[in-house]
């Protein structure tokens, strides 16, 4: 099995061949900070299986022990390294995330309280996303496809 993905600019891309490990959620503040969001999803390779195939990723050392690959372009989080030997990529970086279903979640001392309760929140009514559709449709994403391409060419 191969798997690609990259960045939100499409500056850095990789390819990722074999099985893939344990796919997780972690809630820890150190993931929550480093995606800005609620919490890090995330899912692992070997580094035997991971192949850089435009770019490289900068490195921030979050910890003494860990640190993260992320674009210096964009900003996208890709990886949490925590040796050599082992990778765990952002899933969302993958082009085809929907394949990847976390089995497990960690670092619940930081969890937000109400992250199990957003299935609960309302979504927008019918009648205000119609008001919003002009502005939708006004919108050019610079973002670089879910797939490999010869070329990237950064957007201004």
């Amino acid at each position: 099995m191969i798997r690609t993905g990259g960045c939100q600019c499409g500056a850095i891309r990789y390819r990722i061949e074999g099985e893939l490990g344990r796919a997780s959620i972690c809630h820890c503040r150190m993931c929550q900070k480093a995606f800005g969001a609620f919490y890090g999803p995330y899912v692992s390779a070997r580094a035997e299986q991971v192949t850089w195939t435009r770019g490289r990723p900068k490195y921030f050392q979050s910890s003494n022990v860990v640190r993260r690959g992320f674009c210096p372009d964009c900003g996208t989080q890709l990886t949490f390294e925590g040796g050599p030997k082992w990778f765990d990529f952002a899933i969302g970086t993958l082009d085809h995330p929907t394949d990847v279903r976390p089995v497990v979640q960690i670092g619940l001392e930081a969890k937000l309280p109400w992250v199990d309760d957003l299935g609960d929140i309302a979504t927008r009514s019918p009648e205000e996303a119609a008001k919003l559709e002009g502005y939708y449709a006004s919108v050019v994403s610079n973002q670089h496809p879910d797939h490999d391409t010869e070329s990237w060419t950064p957007k201004a």
